[in-house]
C-alpha cells in the first residue's frame, strides 16, 4: 500500500467474509429445508431463512465494494482519505443496521418485498450511512492531485448505487407500481450500476497485475459504460411484463440482458493476452487467477444462463422457478463475489507485508469454491427444469412439484460443502496475513523491483 489511510479496508473486508460465512449457514439451512428436512423452522422458517441469505449477499458485496473504495480511491487520487476515524464510524454503523436489520426478520420486524425487505426506518439509516461513504470518497477524491478514469467510474458506479436505493424507499398502495420501482433498485443495481463499481475495481487490477498500458484498459472501461447503460436499463423490462406492463418489455428485456458481461470478458482477455506477450510477471499469481475467473464465470453466469433464460419463449416458463435461483447463484458469485475475493487476494500483502499468495490452501480455496459454485448451478439448473415440467407443463400443485424435486437438493448440499470448505480455507488465508501496519507502505513497489 502507498497510504496509511488504505488500512481501512482490512476491516471492510474482514466484516465483508464473516457475513459472508452467516450467509452461507442460512444457505444450509434452506438446502435442508428444500430437502424436507426442515427441522428449525419453528426458529428459522424458510422464508426468514431466505430474507436473511439473501439480504446477507447484498450487505456483504456492499461492504466488499466500499473497501475496495477506500483502498483504490487513495492510491488512485495520490491522496490519503480525508477522514480515517469516520470511515471506521461508517463502518461501525453499517453493521449495526445489518444486525438490527437480521435480528426483525427473525422477529418478522420486515417489509415482504424481495431483497428489499428492510423496515423503513433502517433504511434512512442506510441512506445515512452511505451519503458518509460517499463524502468521504468524493471528498478525497476532490482533493486529490489525480482524477483517473479508473477512479472516476468506481466513484460514478457508488453515486449511482446509492441513487438507485431511494426509488425502492417510495410508498405505493398500488402493488403493481410497487414492484415497478423495486426492479429499479434490485436489478438496475446487479446489472447496471454494480457493474460499473464491478469494472472500476477490474480495472485497477488488471492494470496492477498485468502491466498493461493504463490508457489501454481504461478505453475499455468507456465501452463498459455504454453497454451497462445500454444493456442494464433496457434489460430492466423482462421483469415487467410480469406485473401487467407491455408485452413488448418481455421482448426488449431478454435481448439486452445478455449483451452486458461481454465487455468484461473482453477487456480481461485482452489484458491477459498483453500480459503472456510482455516482459511483466507479477508474483501475486492468484490474484490474477481470482480476477480472470471474474470475468469468465461473470460472463457465463450473468451472460450466457441470463441468455438462456430470459430468452421470451423460454421466460415465460422458467420465470420465478430455480432456474433462476441457477443464474442468480454463478451470475452474483461470478460478477460481484470473485470481484471482492480477487480484490482482497490482490491487497491482503500489500496491507500487511507478508508474501502468503503462493499457498497449497489458496489455490485449494480458488478451485474448491468455483467448482462447488459450478456444481450447485448444476444441481438448480436440473432442479429447476424439473420443476418448470412438472409445474408449468404437467401443471402439478406446487408443494407437490416441491416434494419430487428433493432428490436434486441432495447434490446442492454436496456441492454447497466443497464451495464452504473452499471459502473457509480462504479466511483461514485471510487471518493467516495478520493485521495490517505502518510498515507495508511500500511493499509493493518493492516487490516490483524485486
Amino acid at each position: 500500500m502507498k497510504y496509511k489511510s488504505q488500512k481501512v479496508a482490512y476491516w471492510f473486508f474482514a466484516s465483508a467474509i464473516l457475513l459472508l460465512s452467516l450467509q452461507i449457514i442460512y444457505g444450509f439451512i434452506m438446502g435442508f429445508a428444500h430437502m424436507g428436512y426442515d427441522g428449525l423452522h419453528s426458529i428459522t422458517p424458510f422464508n426468514t431463512a431466505r430474507a436473511v441469505h439473501t439480504n446477507l449477499l447484498v450487505v456483504w458485496l456492499l461492504l466488499g465494494f466500499m473497501g475496495a473504495a477506500y483502498y483504490i480511491i487513495p492510491e488512485e487520487a495520490q491522496q490519503e482519505l480525508v477522514n480515517v476515524k469516520l470511515a471506521y464510524v461508517q463502518l461501525i454503523s453499517f453493521l449495526v443496521v445489518g444486525v438490527i436489520a437480521i435480528v426483525g426478520y427473525h422477529l418478522n420486524y420486515w417489509e415482504g418485498r424481495k431483497f428489499l425487505e428492510i423496515p423503513r426506518p433502517l433504511d434512512w439509516l442506510v441512506v445515512v450511512n452511505v451519503l458518509l461513504f460517499l463524502g468521504l470518497i468524493l471528498a478525497t477524491l476532490y482533493k486529490g492531485k489525480k482524477k483517473t478514469t479508473t477512479a472516476l467510474v468506481l466513484a460514478m458506479g457508488l453515486l449511482f448505487a446509492a441513487l438507485l436505493y431511494l426509488p425502492g424507499m417510495i410508498w405505493f398502495d398500488n402493488q403493481t407500481l410497487d414492484s415497478f420501482f423495486r426492479w429499479w433498485v434490485v436489478h438496475l443495481w446487479v446489472e447496471g450500476v454494480w457493474e460499473l463499481i464491478m469494472g472500476g475495481i477490474l480495472a485497477f487490477l488488471l492494470i496492477k497485475l498485468t502491466g498493461v498500458d493504463r490508457e489501454v484498459i481504461e478505453k475499455w472501461l468507456y465501452v463498459i459504460i455504454g453497454l451497462t447503460f445500454l444493456s442494464g436499463i433496457l434489460g430492466t423490462g423482462h421483469h415487467y411484463y410480469y406485473i401487467g406492463v407491455g408485452k413488448i418489455w418481455l421482448i426488449v428485456g431478454g435481448i439486452f440482458s445478455m449483451l452486458e458481461p461481454l465487455a468484461f470478458l473482453a477487456m480481461a482477455l485482452f489484458a491477459v493476452g498483453m500480459y503472456r506477450k510482455g516482459e511483466k510477471k507479477h508474483p501475486n499469481k492468484l490474484a490474477l487467477y481470482w480476477t480472470l475467473g471474474t470475468a469468465i464465470i461473470s460472463f457465463v453466469g450473468a451472460g450466457l444462463l441470463g441468455m438462456a433464460h430470459t430468452l421470451p419463449q423460454v421466460n415465460l416458463y422458467t420465470h420465478g422457478t430455480l432456474v433462476t435461483a441457477m443464474h442468480g447463484h454463478l451470475a452474483f458469485w461470478g460478477a460481484y463475489g470473485m470481484i471482492v475475493f480477487s480484490f482482497i487476494t490482490f491487497a491482503l500483502p500489500n496491507l500487511t507485508g507478508r508474501k502468503l499468495y503462493d499457498t497449497v490452501n489458496g489455490q485449494l480455496a480458488y478451485w474448491l469454491s468455483n467448482i462447488g459454485m459450478a456444481g450447485m448451478t448444476l444441481a438448480f439448473g436440473v432442479a429447476g427444469v424439473a420443476q418448470v415440467y412438472l409445474e408449468r407443463k404437467l401443471g402439478l400443485e406446487f408443494g407437490a412439484v416441491q416434494k419430487e424435486i428433493e432428490v436434486h437438493f441432495f447434490v446442492l448440499i454436496l456441492m454447497a460443502t466443497m464451495f464452504s470448505t473452499g471459502i473457509t480455507l480462504f479466511i483461514i488465508e485471510f487471518f493467516r496475513f495478520g493485521k495490517p501496519n505502518d510498515e507495508a507502505i511500500g511493499f509493493e513497489e518493492n516487490l516490483k523491483k524485486a
